[in-house]
C-alpha cells in the first residue's frame, strides 16, 4: 500500500511541474501516472527530481568526460558497455568489487534507447521496498553516462534492463559489472 500511494504523490507533483512548465524540454521524459493495474513507472530526467524525497548524499556528482561509445554488436555488448559508462560517469557514486550484504536498495530500470544510443525513456521495472530515492538516483546516473553508442542496426525494441546494487552510502554497482 505504501510504494502505491508513494507512486500516486510522485505522479501528482511530475504532472504539476508538467502543467506549470518546470520540466526542462531537453528531450527527456516526464514523470508519467502508471495505470492502475501496472506497478511500473516512468522516471523523469534528472532536472525534475524532488529534493524533499530524497536522503542527503555525501559527496556532490561531478560531471565527466567520457568517449566516444563503441560500435556493438549485439545486446550483450550494449549492456556491457552502459554499465561500465555508468561506472565512468560517476565515480563517487558507485563501488567496483563485492557487493556488500545487506543492500541497501535493489531497483531494477528498463532503459529505452533512440537509434542514436541517446535516452528515449526509463522504466522501473522494480522497486525498493525502502530507500525510494535511489530509482532518482540510478537515472540520474543513466542520463549523465549517455548516449550508448549507435543501435540503429541492431534488433529492435531497442532497450535493456539493469539492475542497481546500491550499498548503505548511496553508491551503486551494476549487476552486469557483477
Amino acid at each position: 500500500m505504501h510504494c502505491i500511494e508513494w507512486g500516486r504523490r510522485a505522479a501528482v507533483v511530475g504532472l504539476a511541474l508538467l502543467a506549470t512548465g518546470c520540466l526542462s524540454s531537453g528531450g527527456s521524459t516526464p514523470v508519467v501516472a502508471p495505470a492502475p493495474s501496472s506497478r511500473s513507472v516512468v522516471v523523469a530526467a534528472p532536472a525534475a527530481t524532488s529534493h524533499a524525497a530524497q536522503a542527503p548524499r555525501k559527496a556532490p556528482v561531478t560531471a565527466v568526460a567520457l568517449p566516444a561509445p563503441r560500435t556493438m554488436r549485439n545486446w550483450d555488448d550494449v549492456r556491457l558497455q552502459a554499465a561500465q559508462r555508468l561506472v565512468s560517469a560517476n565515480p563517487s557514486g558507485t563501488y567496483i568489487g563485492q557487493v556488500p550484504e545487506p543492500l541497501l536498495a535493489i531497483p531494477v530500470l528498463e532503459i529505452e534507447l533512440n537509434g542514436d544510443g541517446s535516452v528515449r525513456r526509463i522504466l522501473v521495472l522494480r522497486e525498493p521496498s525502502q530507500a525510494h530515492d535511489t530509482i532518482q538516483i540510478a537515472a540520474a546516473a543513466v542520463h549523465r553516462a549517455a548516449p550508448f553508442g549507435d543501435v540503429s542496426r541492431l534488433p529492435r525494441p531497442w532497450k535493456f534492463v539493469e539492475t542497481f546494487l546500491f550499498d548503505d552510502d548511496r553508491r551503486f554497482k551494476p549487476r552486469t559489472l557483477d
